[in-house]
């Protein structure tokens, strides 16, 4: 492995990237994912489709706005600015992004790489505990905030709001910026993902993995136009909003409308509305838009794109009969960016999630690393030109095996390529698209004076795939009841993301345990 000299004064990413052996292996067969030594993202995905289109098109929506790829080419120039001139950032310092899906952000995420710096998207639901853990491990020199969400911020960390401070400050500078020409191997992105130890882990991606999804997943399987206008659900602090909302659309010259928020049947009108042609959004929003007789608001759109849970074959097919077209099932990881299986238009098949994406390989193996027969269950490992790199993390060798990335899923692959979604296989719990880690939750159930023990896994739910479950041993003279466990579900809620809190509450007189003490998960999984 050899990496380009790096454009980042601060070295903190590539001193802490993992050692050379424990990589996976990169495939780069495809002539279009084949770039430059010196690379910024944010260049290639704005400066160079304006080149490409002129700067009158339409870029950056939102439910009230418009902005063309002049004005926020012009207002991320303007940031880049700000950040280096008034804050000091230099190459290679992380910036922390904090916001709803706005143009706004979308356009502070685009300075933070034209100044060299690495993006740090967090969720805008994360309270102050998730917020310092993640400060802890990226160690971010600034912040950038919404203003309306300045109060869960780490009190020392130096911030910069948007809203009103940050665009004052942009339009006292210029509106061209001369982009740092950092190495395709730089790291652009820290992307914090729960493991199952409650610890966040950090997924470092380079300027080219932003590239390389569009060039992948986006360019063979959505096929973008320059007209089509993207939208969806996935907050940006997600890979799949980040490359879905944003990655995608800029690097067709198409555009895409930012929703902060939005009901599946909010989501349904506003499609309907403001014309959307390629959506994205996770299966649990299409169930219930297609259950509420609102399938025929997404007559308009050409390619919707299904991702962060496992499609149920009834939804495929429900959607194929009201909508008239296939919905494309994804694959993906934060490990690995984007989606890397997927199928689309008549190759789509119910109950099974596709083949590989063009520029990856995939492979079905047993515990030792060999790959089973197809037709037989076993761990997924895939591979191509992004991959599992975490930020200086003894879980890098779990993730990472004999140049694989080993996602977590179980799956079967048939005999025409097609790869067939079973279980996870770590204790993640996916509810509604989001992956939740039940230690998280476990922990801080555990902070409230009524709790004596307490152990969290996902159970299965028809509108939502799975949800967080909790079961609690009570301290001494607490008795159990309705009131209690409403009691620790608002605890939980304002202790966390409110989307990790258990939506069941189970009493319990002792946590089942093996011989050597450990908690046996899966008795709790069975009678959830």
């Amino acid at each position: 492995m050899r990496l380009s000299p790096s454009a980042h004064a601060d070295p903190f990413c590539r001193d802490r990237l993992p050692p050379a052996d424990q990589w996976p292996r990169l495939v780069f067969d495809l002539p279009e994912l084949r770039y430059p030594d010196r690379l910024n993202a944010a260049t290639a995905l704005l400066d160079d489709t304006v080149a490409r289109f002129g700067p009158g098109r339409a870029c950056l929506l939102s439910p009230t706005d418009t902005w063309t790829y002049g004005e926020v080419l012009a207002r991320a120039n303007g940031i880049a600015h700000v950040l280096v001139t008034d804050f000091g950032v230099v190459p290679g310092n992380r910036v922390l992004l904090r916001g709803t899906n706005t143009p706004w952000l979308a356009a502070c995420w685009l300075a933070v790489l034209k100044a060299g710096a690495v993006a740090v998207t967090t969720m805008p639901m994360l309270r102050r505990n998730e917020l310092d853990k993640i400060a802890g491990r990226a160690e971010p020199t600034l912040a950038i905030c919404d203003e309306r969400l300045l109060g869960e911020l780490p009190p020392e960390l130096p911030v910069v709001s948007y809203g009103t401070d940050l665009a004052a400050r942009a339009e006292r500078h210029p509106s061209t910026f001369t982009d740092v020409q950092t190495a395709a191997d730089d790291v652009a992105l820290l992307a914090f993902t729960s493991g199952t130890t409650g610890s966040p882990k950090a997924t470092m991606h380079f300027h080219r993995d932003l590239l390389a999804v569009a060039d992948t997943f986006s360019r063979h399987v959505v096929r973008p136009r320059a007209d089509d206008l993207f939208g969806g659900t996935p907050p940006l602090a997600f890979t799949f909003g980040l490359g879905g909302l944003l990655v995608f659309p800029l690097r067709a010259g198409a555009a895409a409308l930012l929703v902060e928020r939005a009901t599946p049947a909010e989501l349904a009108a506003i499609v309907a509305d403001k014309g959307v042609t390629v959506l994205f959004t996770a299966p649990t929003a299409y169930r219930a838009i297609l259950n509420s007789g609102d399938g025929r608001l997404l007559a308009g759109v050409r390619r919707a794109v299904s991702a962060g849970e496992s499609l149920p074959a009834p939804v495929a097919e429900q959607f194929r009969e009201i909508v008239g077209r296939p919905l494309i099932d994804g694959l993906g990881s934060t490990e690995m960016l984007h989606v890397f299986i997927s199928a689309a238009d008549e190759a789509a098949l119910p109950g099974a999630t596709g083949k590989v994406v063009p520029g990856y390989q995939a492979a079905v193996l047993d515990i030792d690393g060999v790959p089973v027969p197809d037709g037989t269950p076993g761990f997924l490992a895939v591979r191509g030109p992004t991959g599992c790199r975490y930020l200086e993390d003894p879980r890098q060798r779990d993730y990472v095996r004999d140049g694989w990335n080993i996602t977590g899923d179980t799956y079967v692959r048939d005999a025409d390529g097609y790869f067939r979604f079973v279980a996870r296989s770590d204790d993640m719990i996916i509810s509604s698209g989001y992956n939740i880690a039940a230690p998280e939750v476990e922990e801080v159930l555990l902070t409230h004076p009524d709790v004596e023990e307490c152990a969290v896994v996902g159970t299965p739910d028809p509108d939502r795939g799975s949800v967080v479950t909790a079961f609690v041993v009570l301290r001494s003279g607490v008795t159990s009841g309705p009131g209690v466990a409403r009691a620790l579900q608002e605890y939980a809620k304002a202790n966390a993301a409110p989307y990790k809190y258990p939506r069941r509450v189970r009493f319990i007189e002792a946590l089942p345990r093996n011989a050597s003490g450990k908690l046996q998960r899966y008795l709790l999984r069975s009678s959830g």
